[in-house]
C-alpha cells in the first residue's frame, strides 16, 4: 500500500449495480471479477506464447500483426489469459473503431444514474492502471483492431507513459487527475497491416510496443484439417492450394488469407460454403481490376475441392499452376476507403 500512497491514484471504484450479482471471488486482493475464469487452450511450450511473453517482459506491450485469419485475436486472448492465470478480473477486452475516443478509454463524462446532469468517470485505462498499481499483479488490456481507431487521440496524455522507460512516472490527465501507468499493466493488441490507420499506429507505437508477425501457416492448416478428419486426398489438395495461393499473393497482398478460415472445414460441403460466403468476396475485392486472375483462383479452387474433375488430379493441377509464371496482369490496389479487412 505504500506505493499507492506515494502516487495519488484512487484504489477503489464503485461497482456497477447490474454486475454485483455476477461478482465472483477474485484471485488477487483488490481485483474484482464479473465473469467466469478465462479458458486457456495453449500449452506452456507454445512457440507464439513464449515469444509473446518474452516481448511483453521487455516492452510491456505487443502488436500481433498479420493478414485476416492468422490467429491474431485468438492468441491475444490466450496470451492474456495465461499472463493472469485465467483471472478475468485482471483483463479487459476492447475493440477500437472509428468512433472510439479518449472519453471511452481514459476518462469521460457520463449521465448521472440518479440525478440530472453528467459526472466524470474513469474508463478502462485508468481503472486498470489503478488496479494493477494497487495489487502489484500483472493486468492486461487487450485491444483488438488497434488500427481501426486513432491511437494518439484515444490514449491522449497516457500515450507517452505506456512506454517502458516512462512506467511509474506521475502525469496529469486533461481533467487534472494525477496517475501513473504501472509496470504491471501490459497491452496486447492486434492489427491488420492493410488497414487505413496503420500509419497512425506506426507513428504512435513504433518505439513503444513490439510487433509480432502472424503469418499464414500451411502446417497449421494441415493440423486443422487433420483434427477435423478431412479425408487425406482432399486435405492435401487444400494444403497445396493454400501454398500456391500464398505464392500468388506475393504480387497482391490483399489476396493473402490465413489458415483460420479453414478452422471448421471437414468436407467438400464445408469448403463450398466457405467459398460461397467468405472467400469469394475476399478475392473479388483483391482482384476487382483483374478478372483473369480471379478466374484463375476460382478454377484452382474448384480443382482442389473437386479432385481435379475431368483431366487429372487436382493437387497436380494446382501444383502445376503454381509452377507456371503468373499471368501478366496489373497488381490490384485497393482504393483508400476500402482497406479495412476483418482480423
Amino acid at each position: 500500500m505504500a506505493a499507492a500512497r506515494r502516487h495519488p491514484i484512487r484504489a477503489e471504484r464503485a461497482e456497477p449495480r447490474d454486475a454485483r450479482s455476477l461478482a465472483v471471488e477474485p484471485t488477487v486482493r483488490g481485483a474484482r471479477s464479473i465473469g467466469e475464469p478465462l479458458e486457456i487452450d495453449i500449452p506452456d511450450g507454445d512457440a507464439t506464447w513464449l515469444k509473446a511473453r518474452a516481448l511483453l517482459d521487455s516492452y510491456y506491450g505487443i502488436i500481433f500483426v498479420g493478414p485476416p485469419g492468422t490467429g491474431k485475436s485468438y492468441y491475444a486472448r490466450q496470451v492474456a489469459a495465461k499472463l493472469v492465470d485465467g483471472d478475468s478480473a485482471r483483463v479487459r477486452f476492447i475493440q477500437f473503431h472509428p468512433s472510439y475516443q479518449y472519453e471511452d478509454f481514459v476518462q469521460g463524462y457520463v449521465p448521472k444514474r440518479d440525478a440530472d446532469g453528467y459526472e466524470l468517470k474513469d474508463k478502462h485505462l485508468v481503472e486498470m492502471a489503478e488496479q494493477a498499481g494497487t495489487t502489484h499483479a500483472v493486468h492486461v488490456i487487450v485491444i483488438d483492431e488497434l488500427s481501426r481507431g486513432d491511437p494518439a487521440r484515444i490514449f491522449g496524455e497516457a500515450l507517452t507513459y505506456v512506454e517502458k522507460t516512462k512506467r511509474g512516472l506521475t502525469f496529469a490527465l486533461a481533467s487534472g487527475k494525477v496517475m501513473i501507468v504501472p509496470k504491471e499493466l501490459r497491452f496486447i493488441t492486434t492489427m491488420n497491416p492493410l488497414d487505413r490507420g496503420v500509419d497512425e499506429v506506426d507513428a504512435a507505437f513504433d518505439r513503444r510496443f513490439a510487433k509480432l508477425p502472424m503469418e499464414p501457416d500451411a502446417e497449421q492448416l494441415r493440423a486443422f484439417l487433420e483434427k477435423n478428419r478431412m479425408l487425406a486426398p482432399l486435405r492435401e489438395r487444400m494444403v497445396q492450394f493454400f501454398l500456391w495461393l500464398q505464392r500468388k499473393a506475393e504480387r497482391n497482398e490483399y489476396a493473402r488469407i490465413g489458415h483460420a478460415y479453414f478452422l471448421e472445414a471437414r468436407d467438400e460441403t464445408d469448403l463450398s460454403r466457405l467459398w460461397d460466403h467468405q472467400l469469394q468476396f475476399v478475392f473479388e475485392k483483391a482482384y476487382r481490376h483483374s478478372r483473369p486472375e480471379l478466374d484463375e483462383i476460382k478454377r484452382a479452387w474448384d480443382r482442389a475441392v473437386g479432385g481435379g474433375g475431368v483431366g487429372g488430379d487436382g493437387a497436380d493441377r494446382v501444383a502445376d499452376a503454381a509452377a507456371r509464371p503468373a499471368e501478366a496482369a496489373p497488381v490490384s490496389r485497393e482504393p483508400e476507403g476500402d482497406r479495412g479487412r476483418p482480423a
